[in-house]
């Protein structure tokens, strides 16, 4: 009951002291790259600094860290002291840097107290991640796409990225992924007078639920329905997570429950395993059935993780909106050969009175609903294998990066190894950029990297339904987007659509991968960014006609406008229940390292 055996051997303080200096050195990198602090430089020797920062307690804290490109830094966690009436010893709390932070930030109370308990949880799980030590980097080369993505160590970006908000301690050894606990999904009927059914042309309900349940767990779930005295043919079966089911559904649908508009049918047969969004799960089972994806009402890394209604209902639309590109598209389909896992079927159920209240809070409008995904697994062919982006920035216990052990195997030198990966990558999301004006945002959690003999090879992107985005333009390729697409897509300016590349990825996934590859002597920062315009360019001197749209979705120019996942959260947003989700503050402007690679934009071909 009181978890004293994992309490005793998780929670010991050599590890917690380890996790909180690995986390200060993030907050204070982040913190400066997004200009809430500014310490001032005591001394520099070529790219390194040394930094003093002065708080209003009195104290000041000194650490040293590299200048990287994209205005960044690389702060060493043993060189942080914290310095207190003239008293120098090491910064071991970044609860105490954090509070310590509070007034040169800006932060309410309300804020930071949140963010204390959001950044606890966060250090709580970074404790249990230093403890994984089964299985090294080289060693995770041959893991299995799913099983690979419980070693990943959250959002490299924010510093608050494993909060789950909502979960106990209980819940969180038996839910979140880097437990590897399989689970198996309980299952519900909905009358189909409160539920929506979407799907891709092809693909019914009933053909949906004869991929996902035997015949035998279909009987038994059509006889507790009848049970209760109803038709199942006026339900609609699908899966709840048990979190959201015993915190969430029965306190806020107790009516419809009452009523048998929603009844408990009990357990599917098949486990599953959560994977890096919590919400969204692999089937173990049977790697052919699709991957599913729940609403869980946990707050973690600024959002609450529920599924937005009216991207719900949509998703299949938006499937083949994106495959529709495909199928036509020759460089796509037979060059590129990308790989589009699609949202094939959706269900969602809105709640009668928290949808009739103008401007309620968001998170009361994606509750309840399901996403069935295209397994990944039924595109990767034989040789080769898929693995999450975000695995490229895995260090392990050792620290040995996963991406020198994969070099290593590949063959390849780490220049040529880049420039396969930068091809493979940036072809697919820059022919749906420039072509049709569609941009999805390719971070490390969204993309899948699959590698034949440990090299790029293709591309797989999933998640449209969250993040596809289009552009403002009057592109002839969009003219026959639908009015209730274009209500739901983000339409966006050519800045804002060109963003979803360059935070999404540059920033916000291959500035720390450039950071690591430099400091293993594996590859120049320059070198890596310098392979990354070539690769652009040689994707528009393969599209010279398309000149015009290089010109409006433009990743050379000098500054963009610099995008804050911090920020937002700890200034511009904090706690509050607004309407809608949080979206990146907009504040001030990175220099572009890109923009010294730049080419005259007369095109040859």
């Amino acid at each position: 009951m009181l978890f004293q055996n994992e309490i005793h051997e998780q929670l010991n303080a050599q590890d917690w002291k380890e996790a909180n200096q690995q986390l200060i050195a993030k907050m204070l990198a982040e913190y400066m790259y997004e200009d809430m602090i500014q310490p001032e430089v005591l001394h520099s020797d070529g790219k390194k600094r040394t930094f003093e920062l002065s708080v209003p307690s009195g104290k000041a804290y000194q650490f040293d860290a590299e200048q990287r490109l994209f205005d960044s830094y690389d702060v060493s966690k043993e060189s942080i002291v914290q310095i207190d009436q003239g008293v120098e010893k090491e910064a071991e709390s970044a609860i105490e840097l954090l509070v310590d932070l509070k007034e040169i930030i800006g932060m309410s109370a309300e804020t930071t107290g949140h963010l204390i308990k959001e950044l606890n949880a966060t250090l709580i799980a970074d404790v249990h991640l230093l403890q994984k030590t089964d299985r090294t980097s080289e060693q995770l080369l041959s893991a299995d796409y799913a099983d690979l993505e419980g070693y990943m160590k959250g959002h490299p970006w924010i510093t608050y990225n494993k909060g789950r908000i909502g979960f106990g301690y209980d819940e969180y050894l038996r839910f979140a992924p880097e437990h590897q606990q399989e689970v198996q999904l309980s299952w519900i009927a909905v009358h189909n007078e409160l539920a929506s059914f979407q799907s891709v042309e092809g693909v019914t309900y009933e053909r949906l639920l004869e991929q996902e349940l035997s015949k035998e767990e279909r009987r038994a779930f059509a006889q507790e329905v009848e049970k209760e005295g109803h038709n199942p043919e006026d339900y609609y079966f699908f899966p709840v997570h048990e979190w959201q089911w015993k915190n969430q559904l029965i306190q806020h649908f107790p009516e419809e429950i009452a009523k048998k508009q929603i009844i408990a049918m009990g357990e599917g047969n098949d486990v599953y395993l959560p994977q890096q969004s919590i919400r969204t799960f692999v089937n173990k089972s049977s790697t052919d059935k699709h991957h599913v994806k729940l609403p869980m009402s946990i707050l973690n890394t600024l959002v609450f993780r529920g599924l937005p209604s009216e991207r719900t209902l949509i998703a299949p639309k938006v499937t083949e909106l994106i495959k529709g590109m495909y199928e036509k598209d020759d460089f796509l389909k037979k060059e590129c050969r990308v790989i589009l896992p699609g949202e094939n079927a959706s269900i969602n159920v809105d709640h009668k009175h928290y949808s009739a209240v103008k401007d309620t809070p968001y998170q009361y409008l994606e509750m309840l609903g399901a996403i069935w995904r295209e397994s990944i697994y039924t595109y990767v062919e034989e040789g080769e294998q898929a693995i999450t982006l975000a695995a490229l920035l895995h260090e392990d216990h050792k620290g040995t990066p996963f991406i020198q052990a994969m070099m290593e195997a590949s063959g390849l030198e780490p220049e040529e190894w880049m420039k396969k990966f930068y091809q493979v990558v940036m072809d697919p999301l820059l022919h749906y950029l420039y072509q049709y004006g569609t941009v999805f945002s390719p971070h490390g959690q969204n993309t899948i990297l699959v590698v034949k003999n440990n090299q790029p090879h293709r591309l797989a992107i999933k998640d449209f339904v969250d993040d596809v985005n289009v552009t403002d333009q009057q592109f002839p390729e969009l003219a026959d987007l639908s009015d209730e697409m274009k209500t739901v897509l983000r339409t966006e300016p050519p800045e804002g659509l060109t963003q979803f590349i360059f935070t999404g990825l540059f920033i916000c996934h291959l500035r720390y991968l450039s950071h690591l590859l430099e400091k293993q002597n594996l590859l120049s920062e320059k070198t890596f960014w310098q392979l990354l315009a070539e690769s652009i360019h040689h994707y528009q001197e393969r599209f010279p006609e398309l000149e015009d749209r290089f010109k409006l979705f433009d990743f050379f120019k000098p500054e963009m406008t610099k995008l804050c996942l911090n920020r937002n959260r700890m200034v511009d947003y904090g706690y509050a229940d607004g309407d809608d989700r949080p979206h990146a503050s907009e504040y001030g402007c990175v220099t572009n390292a890109l923009a010294s690679f730049k080419k005259p934009s007369k095109l040859t071909t």
